[in-house]
């Protein structure tokens, strides 16, 4: 390596060395994976650096339970022969739900041969991605092999490798390396969203949305399902909502199922999932389109949780499919197609949430107003909030969320609400925050005020807890019956049922009578020295005509 490029790679690696935050460790990592960029398109640079996180967080969960092993007093007193024989048994990591990595794939040898290798680091890191998947059949097909290709500047990827190796996942308070690698891993699909715009609503939903979607759910346990999964976002909230409320020992209360239709990122929500912690056999062993081959006919999920495309042209519609119990959806658009399918795969005391475009709740086009309405006289809709601007950077269309139940009795012991034949509306269009000139995100006070709304509405338990009882407030929220719909033609845009907020009242302002008379005064006087000026006036045109 010339002197400069040396110079340069070691102080990246000295100033990664001296940093102790998961974010400064972040951006480092970022700005070197940055210049490797070169001429890969963006979705396989994508898989590039995700996949050698991914590689970096399964060598590290197979380290830190090869010393839970090694640390056990009674392999102390064993033959060093069998000792290290004990500590290569497969079984001993694949019962912890640890990843195997065969001895040519951990990142140790992978780091020490990095420069020394003979086809280059490049292939040294193919050749891991390949052992791992063929150790490990959930990973079958998922990792990439791209980082031998003529694309790929190998003195730069070996600089990246060194600057990983140098990364403390470790020694940040009492968190795990796992978490820290998971936040890493969710940071740079964001960073990848943000950067390829548009191009980015097939794998990633703004982290504030779907929190919004989880924290109204409130997914403790039981079947979690997504029809168009992405890159898995759904899920890793969803547990790391149980861990924050309940623990981490309880994150395998809930069981994940989902499905995606995009290759590339069916693979980033296998490496997600797994560097969660979370099983990554929840989302199938290929990917697949949902209208056309679903994958769990069979499915019924307690939670629903789904951002698909907005406004979707193109899909596989069969006219006679069973899902269309409310009408069938129209070719032109599969927004209700979304709609449908979800509703089908509710369980009986199932709810959903769902990212939808605003023309959702009121477009008549093609049947789908009459789909609407079926929904509704059905009871099925629970709740709907219209969403702020530019909380995506991958489309400017304005946003909103369905929310969806298959019961709005009195549940049982949960003793919840009876809220048949009602619906919630939250007009939550003033809320969030501009992050920068384009992008807003809801902050975690709006989070949780539209939640707490939502829970008192409903009376779950967290909202007991809180001690909160549901009021509608003018310009923010409504409660509405069926029949009111109906009047309003089954359109649901909140802001036709919550009406103007009521201007908040000055303490100094003048009293309604007082003001009333007072400029009543000011009338008849302003109208006495109309007429006055208009007599002045008539007198003076009278003399020039004279």
């Amino acid at each position: 390596m010339p002197p400069r490029k040396r110079a340069a790679a070691a102080a990246g690696q000295g100033e990664l060395l001296s940093v102790s935050s998961t974010k400064e460790i972040q951006d480092i990592l970022w700005k070197a994976a940055d210049k490797l960029r070169g001429s890969m398109d963006a979705a396989q640079y994508k898989e590039f650096v995700l996949g050698l996180v991914f590689l970096k967080y399964v060598s590290d969960a197979f380290a830190e339970r090869r010393e839970e092993l090694a640390a056990d007093p009674e392999l102390a007193q064993i033959p060093e022969h069998r000792r290290a024989a004990f500590l290569e048994e497969k079984d001993e990591y694949t019962e912890k739900n640890v990843f195997w990595v065969p001895p040519t794939a951990r990142w140790g040898y992978i780091s020490e041969n990095a420069g020394s290798a003979e086809d280059g680091v490049g292939a040294l890191l193919d050749t891991a991605m390949d052992e791992v998947m063929k150790a490990n059949k959930t990973l079958t097909g998922v990792l990439p092999k791209i980082f031998n290709r003529d694309n790929v500047d190998q003195k730069r990827l070996k600089e990246l490798v060194d600057l990983i190796s140098d990364a403390r996942f470790t020694g940040h308070g009492d968190r795990p390396a796992q978490d820290v690698l998971g936040e890493t891993y969710e940071y740079f699909l964001e960073k990848f969203a943000r950067a390829e715009g548009k191009r980015a609503g097939e794998f990633y939903t703004p982290a504030s949305v779907v929190r919004l979607i989880v924290e109204v759910l409130e997914p403790y346990e039981g079947r979690v399902y997504d029809p168009c999964c992405g890159s898995g976002g759904m899920f890793v909230q969803s547990g790391k909502f149980v861990a924050r409320r309940r623990g981490k020992d309880h994150t395998h209360d809930i069981a994940i199922y989902g499905q995606e239709a995009n290759e590339r990122t069916w693979r980033l929500a296998k490496m997600n999932l797994a560097i969660h912690g979370m099983d990554p056999k929840g989302v199938g062993d290929r990917w697949a389109d949902t209208f056309a081959d679903d994958k769990l006919p069979d499915l019924k999920a307690d939670f629903v949780m789904a951002n698909p495309p907005f406004n979707m042209s193109d899909w596989a519609r069969k006219s006679d499919d069973r899902r269309w119990r409310y009408g069938v959806p129209p070719q032109s658009n599969a927004n209700y197609a979304w709609l449908q399918h979800i509703v089908s795969k509710l369980g009986d005391r199932g709810s959903a949430g769902v990212v939808l475009s605003n023309g959702s709740m009121s477009s008549k086009q093609s049947g789908e107003g009459e789909i609407r309405a079926a929904m509704v006289e059905a009871d099925l809709v629970s709740c709907m909030i219209a969403l702020p601007g530019n909380l995506f950077r991958t489309t400017s269309i304005p946003a909103c969320l369905w929310f969806l139940t298959k019961e709005k009795a009195r549940r049982g012991t949960k003793a919840l609400e009876d809220r048949r034949s009602q619906v919630l509306f939250i007009d939550a269009r003033s809320m969030g925050m501009m992050r920068d000139r384009t992008e807003r995100v809801l902050e975690d006070e709006d989070l949780e005020k539209i939640s707490d709304t939502y829970h008192a509405w409903r009376g779950t338990k967290s909202a007991k807890d809180k001690g909160l009882t549901y009021e509608d407030v003018p310009g923010y929220c409504y409660s509405a019956t069926l029949e009111e719909i109906e009047k309003h033609d089954y359109v649901l845009t909140p802001g036709r049922y919550v009406g103007a907020a009521e201007p908040e009242e000055d303490p100094d302002a003048e009293p309604v009578e007082e003001r009333i008379a007072r400029l009543t005064k000011e009338l008849f006087e302003q109208l006495d020295e109309s007429a006055r000026l208009d007599a002045v006036v008539r007198e003076q045109l009278r003399r020039i005509d004279g």
